[in-house]
């Protein structure tokens, strides 16, 4: 079996891409990463194979910050050009990343199996839960209810407006309008961060986060005793403006009642290495952020997925500073679990404020622990492509999904 593993190059989609590609290599299972060009020198000095995600590029005649089009138009030139490729590397089973379909629509234009990656919790809208995004807990009684079904209400002209633009863009590729059947999912995240729900999908399995460094490189923390913070500034380009400034000035406040240690962890660090103040140590770099994170008494982060599981994971309690997209959706999906505390509106004192609560209350680490402890309840996702391949080679029918043919007419059963 060979595997095509398919994402966009945003670390929060790429990194998860890399760590699949490795748990698949531990089990002789072969696999390619297409993703852009910024992680392959890393990545492919870790024995990765990778390749660059064709025509990722937006054109001149395209609106890069349309999210519709991205998942429709772009996604469909990404997919007729990228299914020929899969076709020549005779992909056995594409895993596509859930916000790059194109993989999944090349797959579907070759004929072969396909699995969507989730790098974070499931997103899916449900008939038990508010829209995702809101930050809201399942509405209780009738009035909770009913606030929640007027919620979904609304978002699904926004919903509906997607499909039909997706439904367009497939059309225009030679594919159906909507996939003749829906494809298995994996859902990597720890199911602490997610919520019940009546109508999970019976396809979609808990994996547990995928998590993966960008570096070997360690960053050594101020030496000392006082309390531990790692500050991680989000990646994503949603996240909170000038939360680093902020969440400096806060520890600075803090630090005149109590001396803390301050590392920040970034792809790309602040220019400074290294800083005193009274009561306040302060060291900046990259480096291997699960290794970090152990030694931290609390983590402030953006909220993205992949800085919250790897804090989490360690049992380590977090302060969230969201911005927009998934992050406030974490971030009261963590505070409703018990394990942070999340700050909005975003002032250095309500910061300085959040940390020294998760500082003073153990109720937090006990939390962050249980959310830890709760990765005893995932699959393994080597097992699920082994799976959704060997049902594909018995069920394979000349035929099936457009003629059971690659692009160039390339047969895919025989």
């Amino acid at each position: 079996m060979r595997v095509a593993i398919v994402a966009g190059p945003d670390a929060g989609h790429a990194f998860p891409a890399f760590a699949l590609s490795e748990k698949l290599a531990a089990q002789q299972v072969r696999s390619i990463v297409w993703t852009g060009v910024r992680w392959h020198e890393v990545a492919g000095s870790r024995g990765l194979d990778v390749a660059e995600l064709p025509d990722l590029q937006v054109r001149p005649d395209e609106d890069d910050e349309d999210a519709g089009a991205k998942l429709g138009a772009r996604a469909a030139r990404m997919a007729a050009t990228l299914a020929p490729i899969l076709a020549v590397r005779g992909i056995d089973l594409v895993v596509s990343d859930v916000i790059t379909v194109a993989g999944l629509w090349a797959a579907e234009l070759c004929g072969i199996p396909a699995i969507e990656l989730s790098p974070h919790p499931l997103y899916a809208p449900s008939r038990g839960l508010p829209p995702i995004g809101a930050g809201l807990a399942p509405g209780r009684g009738f009035g909770g209810r009913l606030r929640d079904s007027g919620l979904r209400m609304a978002s699904n002209v926004s919903v509906r407006a997607g499909e039909r633009q997706r439904g367009a863009a497939r059309r225009g590729i030679g594919l159906p309008a909507t996939p003749v059947t829906s494809v298995p999912r994996l859902i990597a995240t720890l199911p602490a961060l997610e919520v019940g729900r009546p109508d999970w999908p019976a396809d979609a399995h808990l994996i547990g986060p995928l998590l993966w460094e960008p570096t070997e490189a360690t960053v050594t923390p101020p030496a000392g005793e006082a309390p531990l913070v790692v500050v991680a500034p989000s990646t994503a380009a949603i996240g909170t403006a000038d939360m680093l400034t902020h969440t400096l000035a806060g520890l600075d406040e803090l630090a005149a009642r109590r001396p803390l240690r301050v590392v920040i962890s970034a792809l790309d660090p602040p220019p400074m290495h290294q800083r005193e103040s009274p009561g306040l140590s302060v060291v900046a770099g990259l480096g291997r952020q699960d290794l970090l994170v152990r030694h931290a008494d609390v983590v402030v982060c953006g909220g993205g997925h992949g800085m919250l599981a790897k804090s989490l994971s360690a049992g380590v309690p977090v302060v969230t500073v969201p911005g927009g997209g998934d992050q406030w959706e974490l971030a009261t999906r963590v505070a409703r679990q018990g394990s942070g505390v999340a700050v909005r509106p975003v002032t250095a004192h309500a910061i300085a404020e959040a940390v020294a609560s998760v500082l003073d209350d153990p109720g937090f680490s006990r939390a962050a622990a249980r959310a830890a402890e709760s990765a005893i309840d995932v699959v393994d996702p080597v097992r699920i492509v082994h799976d959704v391949y060997q049902r594909h080679v018995e069920g394979c029918v000349p035929g099936a999904s457009h003629g059971g043919r690659a692009a160039g007419g390339v047969p895919r059963c025989d």
